[in-house]
């Protein structure tokens, strides 16, 4: 039993020295799902995956001034892409890990019908949308409206968030009646967790294909593979379609 124990704490010593930490940018769309993903990734390998929230474009920011930034899940795959023709990415470790959906969303409920008329009724003060220059998900909300010839009339009621997550907190606090925010942010196992929706049709505007790539700084990292290889795992594939994105 002695010899048995004995093992048993030589195994756990050996997997401690194995184990490691990756620093992580994830898009703040994808907020619930990485946390969850997060979570298993270090119950299955031991290695943690230290998360930070934003902005794409902000994240591209830092980045590029040398943050310690290991793996980038990005809202977009433009951003991805430019980092790896700046060689600042392990060549060949980027993929599209989630395909996003807009959604026009309120927090009140039967306010949003399931055409997005509500939009041209104009009976709402505000409607927040995140920065297009840094947000992906705003850039698709603005050519949405332009799409629909509405971006004039509602110009004035426009409330910007610096990111996606600012862009809900604005329409769930009650600041905006309206919001266009990412579909993952208000759904959750097939339905939607509160409020009322128009799902935005893919045509409106351009995909949304968010990219993971491993950073420059963490080609050394064996945690930064193993994570990125356990975004592409069913466990993650379960989760990720759980909270409403497609597969590519």
């Amino acid at each position: 039993m002695k010899r048995l124990s004995a093992l048993f704490v030589s195994l756990l010593a050996a997997a401690g020295v194995h184990a490691a930490e990756v620093q992580v940018a994830v898009a703040a769309n994808f907020t619930a799902p990485a946390q969850q993903i997060a979570g298993e990734f270090e119950r299955k390998t031991g290695h943690k995956a230290v998360l930070s929230f934003g902005a794409t474009g902000k994240f591209y920011a830092q980045i590029s001034n040398g943050a310690p930034f290991e793996v980038f899940l990005a809202a977009d795959d433009t951003t991805p892409a430019r980092l790896d023709k700046e060689g600042g990415t392990v060549a060949g470790s980027r993929f599209t890990y989630a395909v996003g959906t807009l959604v026009l969303w309120s927090a009140k409920a039967d306010f949003v019908d399931g055409k997005g008329e509500v939009l041209k009724g104009g009976k709402f003060n505000r409607l927040s949308v995140a920065n297009p220059k840094t947000a992906p998900y705003g850039a698709a909300a603005l050519e949405t409206l332009t799409r629909l010839k509405l971006l004039d009339a509602v110009q004035p009621k426009l409330v910007q968030g610096e990111n996606i997550a600012q862009t809900f907190q604005f329409a769930s606090t009650g600041n905006a009646e309206l919001a266009f925010v990412a579909l993952s942010q208000v759904f959750k196992d097939g339905k939607l967790s509160s409020g009322s929706a128009w799902i935005v049709p893919g045509e409106m505007h351009e995909p949304i294909y968010q990219d993971a790539v491993i950073l420059a700084k963490g080609k050394d990292n064996p945690a930064a593979a193993a994570f990125l290889e356990f975004l592409k795992s069913p466990y993650a594939h379960a989760v990720i379609k759980s909270y409403g994105y497609a597969l590519r």
